[in-house]
């Protein structure tokens, strides 16, 4: 089940039936939408994902989605999960414009990637961007990502692949004792 996380002003949480109308007005944003998949979507099509997450996310408990909210308005979207994409796990991420140039793109994909390190025990966590989203591939790289590949789209557009390991941690063999 999706737990509900914390940051300095983010809070995280499964979404619920009532949070449709908000979730439909972000994916609903050109400016958002437009970064976001295949680009935007129709209404329906908002609406039916929205209800997928109940029905196929949380039902099967296939991986964790996230109503992202700023002193109990919802701000955003986010998700950690594998994909074909990458081959591992990927982080997702959407803020309303209105969220924009304060550093919670910075907050919220660096929760993200300690929720993969930390809680799934993940040893790299991914992120795919368009080329051309300049704005998400700073956040990315804020916080440690690198470039590991382009990926050229049917449209003729280019998505970028990112990564970030996590450190190795330098243990002692085991009998050794640091004084």
């Amino acid at each position: 089940m999706t737990p509900e996380l914390r940051t300095a002003r983010l809070l995280l949480t499964p979404y619920t039936p009532s949070d449709e109308e908000e979730f439909v007005a972000l994916f609903q944003d050109a400016r958002v939408s437009r970064w976001m998949g295949d680009g935007p979507s129709t209404e329906a099509e908002d609406r039916a994902l929205f209800g997928r997450v109940f029905s196929r996310v949380y039902a099967r408990e296939l991986f964790d989605v996230w109503a992202v909210r700023e002193g109990g308005t919802t701000v955003g979207h986010a998700e950690i999960k594998p994909t074909p994409e990458s081959g591992g796990h990927e982080i997702i991420y959407a803020l309303a414009p209105g969220a924009w140039g304060r550093g919670l793109g910075t907050e919220l994909a660096g929760s993200l990637v300690d929720y993969g390190f930390g809680v799934l025990g993940l040893r790299d966590v991914y992120a795919t961007v368009a080329a051309e989203n300049e704005a998400s591939l700073a956040v990315l790289r804020r916080i440690g990502f690198r470039h590991v590949r382009d990926v050229p789209e049917a449209d003729g557009s280019t998505t970028r692949l990112l990564v970030r390991t996590r450190e190795e941690s330098r243990e002692q063999p085991p009998g050794c004792r640091t004084p």
